[in-house]
């Protein structure tokens, strides 16, 4: 008897079950909203790909122009403000996990810095799904020798003063073939920081990109921190940063422009005191080379 039912009830269910699988089917999704998961400074909302893996190398140098640039340090390229190794491997087509390396350049230093990643929503083509929202996550842990000065937070006091955190949602939008924006809303969390600093603090990003040719796109972000230290003194600036993207195959190569010193999150947005309007502001680049395993 129980069985009999089972029947019905699945015959009944059948054309919605179909229905609804034909729906699915008809989806068409938007894929490389951007061409990387960086930008010239944050994260976007790409992921790898299923069983991809993505290392990169990144390098930022010293002031360009200014007071600490120039001819001096022929224009910072004698100077590392950061440097980074690392990679990323796609475990699903919309959950990456990340490992790297970091030099730091103000606040930690000798870092390693692990990232999660996670679209839980993809643009769709049509009347779908509007954006691509992913979840982004930073757990920073510093490897630096402990510093017997009270007066810095490598001091280390505690483990839990070599870490530090940032989360943030990141929604973003394909326009056409040719322009892509994204804008993410975050938070910051240092396990340890100088008074009159607070632990953590809100944070507000933006990007975009702009396809030029198959080859060439324009990249740009910016970052702005809600954070009350950083609204009542001077000597602290929005992160700003502008480049160009080029693919070549298997590689993605970037060329930036930005005035943060730090390449993670959790150093840029809390430690950017480089002003664009003074020349403070260095050359950079980002090196991707992806791999199929």
């Amino acid at each position: 008897m129980e069985n009999k039912w089972l029947f019905i009830l699945i015959f009944l269910l059948a054309p919605f079950l179909l229905l609804a699988q034909e729906e699915e089917s008809k989806l068409e999704y938007v894929y490389q909203t951007f061409k990387s998961v960086k930008m010239v400074n944050m994260h976007s909302t790409e992921t790898l790909k299923k069983r991809t893996l993505d290392i990169r190398i990144g390098h930022k140098f010293g002031d360009l122009a200014g007071s600490g640039g120039g001819w001096q340090n022929f224009f910072g390229l004698e100077e590392a403000a950061d440097i980074m190794i690392g990679a990323e491997y796609g475990i699903t087509d919309n959950i990456g996990v990340g490992v790297s390396r970091v030099k730091g350049a103000a606040g930690l230093f000798k870092n390693m810095v692990g990232t999660f990643k996670y679209r839980f929503l993809q643009q769709t083509k049509g009347k779908g799904m509007p954006l691509t929202l992913t979840f982004v996550g930073i757990a920073n842990l510093s490897t630096q020798k402990k510093l017997n000065d009270t007066g810095t937070i490598q001091d280390f006091d505690k483990f839990a003063h070599r870490m530090a955190y940032s989360a943030q949602i990141i929604a973003a939008r394909k326009f056409g073939e040719r322009f892509s924006l994204q804008i993410s809303p975050g938070y910051i969390h240092r396990n340890a920081v100088r008074s009159p600093d607070t632990n953590g603090f809100v944070y507000l990003a933006a990007a975009t990109r702009l396809q030029i040719s198959k080859v060439f796109g324009i990249i740009a972000d910016a970052t702005y921190p809600f954070s009350p230290m950083r609204k009542t003194q001077r000597g602290y600036y929005p992160s700003l940063g502008v480049g160009l993207e080029i693919e070549t195959g298997g590689h993605i190569f970037q060329v930036n422009f930005t005035n943060s010193k730090g390449i993670t999150e959790t150093d840029y947005i809390p430690y950017t005191q480089s002003n664009w309007a003074e020349g403070q502001f260095r050359l950079a680049f980002m090196i991707s080379r992806i791999f199929n395993l």
